[in-house]
């Protein structure tokens, strides 16, 4: 079996973010491993000059961009030898993408645990995520995990 030496951490930034890193980084601890956050920002396609109100689709974009800097900088500020990125694209695409690039060998990704219709109409990014990584990937329910 492999060495885990590079564990990637997608994350929404949502409520359960901190549970995620939390279990991440204790894994990662355990492996001795790497431990790489990261948040992708689909962001909104820009039509040029125009303008929603008085905001621009191109200065909207950048400003979800420093908010989700900020964001995951605050999630970050318990783990300093974490690599915290922040990407923008197409989040399945940039999940893989980044993982590959850093060499992971594995991803650990929380699951919204989506049923029924929503899931049909929206898709499982933590699906996806499985079927196209090239690592094995660990789903983990942080809806279900108890904290600390």
């Amino acid at each position: 079996m492999k060495d885990i030496t590079q564990i990637v951490v997608p994350v929404d930034l949502a409520e359960h973010t901190e549970k995620i890193i939390a279990y991440a980084a204790a894994g990662a601890e355990k492996f001795s491993a790497k431990l790489h956050v990261v948040h992708v920002v689909e962001l909104l396609p820009t039509l040029g000059e125009l303008e929603l109100g008085t905001t621009t689709m191109d200065s909207f974009n950048k400003k979800r961009m420093e908010q989700s800097k900020d964001f995951l900088h605050k999630f970050l500020l318990g783990y300093p030898e974490c690599i915290g990125k922040i990407v923008s694209g197409v989040i399945v695409d940039e999940i893989t993408s980044y993982a590959k690039s850093v060499e992971a060998d594995l991803i650990i990704i929380g699951t919204h645990g989506t049923k029924g219709l929503e899931k049909l109409l929206l898709g499982s990014v933590a699906e996806r995520v499985v079927k196209n990584a090239h690592c094995p990937t660990l789903v983990m329910n942080p809806y279900k995990q108890a904290a600390g």
